[in-house]
């Protein structure tokens, strides 16, 4: 009998061949599973993991990113456009390379998009103890920084041993092609190990492919949901992330065609409809439409597709207050599909779509009802035409004229990204997607400084589509340095850098919860503590110039349009600069529709948390649990 075929590689060259031999299939179409690893190096991981990219060439192709943070962003970014389908790894030194992965995975586990982080960890063999920027913990010795990934995480391993990478490097590559368990997954790697030479099989590196299933729903459970429904007078379909995970928007627009259930929409789930749908109703929640939410209000029949029923669109869990409101949930995760006591699908959203719309076969809401959600969400459309327009091309734009000059010159293929401040709720609100992967709002996590790696991501998985990443100044002054990742790897990103001078979105919470916008504005201090009028000379467009991007600044309605259309046509990375107009009197975003649950002081002596506190009681006693 002839010995097994053995390999002789470093731990490093191991895993990176084996990764490069990684694929997911799903409805007949393979992808690779990690397609790219970034990287940052230092001790740790430079003569591990780098070395053993340098060898791999084209198999494993090698970005650089200039934060560790930054790049899981990118990493997710570009995992989310995929959809789920391919991911990327991310590599560090041990120390503060580590630690700086933590709130990147925590933004990915929390949106359930795969990413493999690869940190470099202490010497397994305690040969340099401490070694530089190890951690001591004198009551435990196994514990290093990396531990602080263990509860972000979908899965982690530390590889202590060169053949316990085996049985982890397949856990791992699981994980990240099960759409019901991924998020972060983290492989630790002790820098001695990752350069320690093993006789691998061969076996361990042949290709292999992750399966990606549609499980179809239980019999009984549709049964159960087809009643349900059947029997609904008011139905309202809340379209959530799943729907784009699993490419499910054709069979979300058939479901909605045949039986005239509007559809409303979480952040994740915007877009899963066209904004010009019949039955699209907008987004949902504290974000949400007038539409959407009034009908919330008074269905009786929520049917949830892969969505996790956040704070936001439930309203802190006081949005839907029909006495006898009923949930359906059609998720591919049990987790999900039991919340708020629902009738659950535990199935693909695509196959669970397909089958609810082929057993209601004849059923139909009211003609009654499906006439008012449409006439309401026309005098919505009036809303967002108002919001978008401005009286002049002369004036100063709004934040909402901002995004009404976006919505003017982008077609189906753009791509717009957001996570924090005040433009998440206003993108959510007005925005009128018209494409199944246009409208990317990281709100998870709602993570600052999400937007600019995260384009970089989404670019390089649709490199044929505009992307365009909108910041706040708050949000790109906490991470604009891949602006240079992006100009050395000639990705073309356009940056849209919104100035209001301050937190806006945290602002208004302040000022609505009693805090008086207490540290919430970027201004001069005076001598006494107090805050001056004037803004800080703080030049972002010579920022973001200074770091390679070509920069165009608006300073008008008209230039604004003029600036965004040769953003649009540009060959290479650019920024588009705009400082808005933030007077009272200039239109803006319709408040808020719906509450949301942020505590305010009990006791306090100022008046204004005082009569916050008024307003939050009244608003709390309308919170239920859905059993």
């Amino acid at each position: 009998m002839n010995a097994p075929t053995t390999r002789r590689l470093t731990v490093a060259q191991a895993l990176v061949e084996f990764l490069a031999h990684q694929y997911t299939e799903r409805d007949g179409r393979r992808h690779r599973l990690v397609s790219a690893c970034w990287g940052i190096f230092g001790h740790g991981n430079v003569a591990g993991i780098g070395q053993a990219l340098l060898e791999s060439g084209d198999a494993l192709p090698y970005l650089q990113g200039r934060n560790e943070q930054a790049m899981v962003h990118a990493a997710v970014g570009y995992a989310r456009q995929c959809d789920r389908l391919s991911a990327q790894a991310v590599t560090t030194s041990i120390g503060p390379g580590a630690t700086n992965l933590v709130t990147g995975a925590a933004l990915a586990t929390v949106n359930r998009l795969p990413v493999l982080l690869l940190p470099g960890d202490v010497f397994a063999t305690r040969s340099a103890d401490p070694v530089l920027q190890q951690l001591e913990v004198p009551s435990a010795g196994d514990v290093s920084v990396n531990d602080a990934l263990r509860p972000v995480s979908r899965y982690f391993d530390r590889v202590t041993r060169p053949e316990a990478l085996i049985p982890a490097a397949l856990q791992a590559v699981r994980v990240l092609a099960d759409p019901v368990d991924t998020g972060a997954v983290t492989l630790a790697l002790p820098q001695d190990v990752q350069a320690e030479a093993y006789d691998w099989p061969e076996e361990f590196f042949a290709d292999r492919v992750w399966r990606v299933a549609r499980p179809a729903p239980d019999a009984g459970a549709l049964a159960e949901a087809v009643h349900a429904i059947r029997g609904a007078r008011r139905p309202l379909l809340i379209a959530g992330g799943g729907v784009h995970h699993s490419e499910a928007e054709e069979a979300l627009r058939a479901f909605a065609d045949a039986t005239g259930i509007p559809v409303a929409s979480t952040q994740a789930g915007k877009g899963s409809l066209r904004h010009d749908h019949p039955a699209d109703v907008g987004g949902i929640g504290h974000t949400g439409t007038a539409t959407a939410d009034a009908l919330a209000r008074e269905a009786d029949l929520v049917i949830g597709v892969g969505t996790r029923y956040t704070d936001f669109t439930t309203a802190s869990s006081t949005l839907f207050a029909a006495p006898g409101v009923r949930f359906v949930n059609l998720n591919i995760a049990a987790f999900d599909a039991h919340k708020l006591g629902a009738a659950s699908l535990v199935a693909d959203a695509r196959a669970g779509l397909e089958a609810l719309t082929g057993a209601l076969s004849g059923h139909r809401v009211a003609a009654a009802y499906e006439a008012g959600y449409r006439a309401a969400k026309e005098e919505w459309e009036r809303r967002v035409d108002a919001a978008y327009g401005a009286a002049d091309d002369s004036v100063r734009p709004s934040q909402t004229q901002v995004l009404g000059a976006l919505d003017g010159i982008v077609d189906d293929t753009d791509v717009i990204i957001n996570a924090a401040g005040s433009l998440p709720g206003d993108l959510h609100k007005l925005w009128r997607a018209r494409s199944r992967r246009q409208y990317h709002l990281e709100y998870g996590y709602s993570c600052m400084g999400y937007e600019i790696p995260a384009a970089i991501g989404v670019r390089l998985a649709a490199p044929d589509r505009p992307v365009w990443a909108l910041v706040g100044d708050g949000t790109y002054l906490m991470n604009p340095t891949e602006i240079v990742t992006a100009v050395q790897e000639g990705v073309n990103i356009t940056v849209v850098i919104v100035q209001n001078h301050g937190y806006a979105s945290i602002g208004g919470l302040s000022e609505a919860t009693g805090g008086e916008r207490f540290g919430t504005a970027y201004r001069f201090r005076a001598g006494d503590g107090t805050y001056t009028g004037a803004p800080l000379p703080v030049d972002l467009a010579a920022n973001a110039a200074s770091l390679g991007m070509d920069v165009l600044r608006a300073a008008t309605v008209g230039e604004l349009r003029a600036a965004l259309v040769k953003a649009r046509g540009a060959n290479r990375p650019t920024c588009v600069y705009v400082e808005t107009e933030t007077a009272d009197t200039v239109p803006g975003a319709p408040d808020a529709q719906a509450w949301w649950d942020v505590p305010v002081a009990e006791t306090a002596t100022r008046p204004a948390a005082v009569a916050a506190r008024e307003a939050y009681d009244r608003h709390a006693a309308g919170r239920r649990r859905h059993l």
